[in-house]
């Protein structure tokens, strides 16, 4: 199951208490309390300091099960893939950032030019 297959009617800001959580992923709460302390997830928290777990950290917990479950990964092991995976993302983002703004500046450079050429002086 992916977070697609909960519905898709859930709006990307979705969120759920710990026992809906737990349910959705097929997980027991006290397993999600673990991957917490264990710095694999991090849910939001409620006013009331009740965790709220979004559709990202759902399939997060999912990567973490596909990682122990049918890999055979230890929690350690687990911990550093994520956290490559995280920073991987992160530099993808950026790449995808720059590559945007070297367009931008291109044909920004481009209509310069453009102007240049056009211009004429008397």
């Amino acid at each position: 199951m992916t977070t697609a297959d909960l519905g898709p009617d859930l709006p990307p800001n979705a969120a759920f208490v710990i026992s809906v959580a737990a349910r959705l992923v097929g997980v027991h709460e006290q397993t999600l309390r673990y991957y917490e302390r264990a710095g694999l997830l991090e849910p939001a928290r409620s006013k009331g300091r009740i965790r709220l777990y979004s559709l990202h950290d759902l399939e997060r917990v999912r990567q973490i099960r596909r990682l122990t479950d049918e890999m055979g990964v230890n929690l350690a092991g687990v911990e550093v893939i994520m956290r490559l995976t995280d920073h991987i993302r992160g530099l993808e983002l950026r790449i995808h950032d720059l590559q945007t703004e070297v367009q931008r500046l291109s044909a920004a450079s481009a209509r310069t030019q453009a102007n240049r050429g056009t211009t004429t002086w008397t």
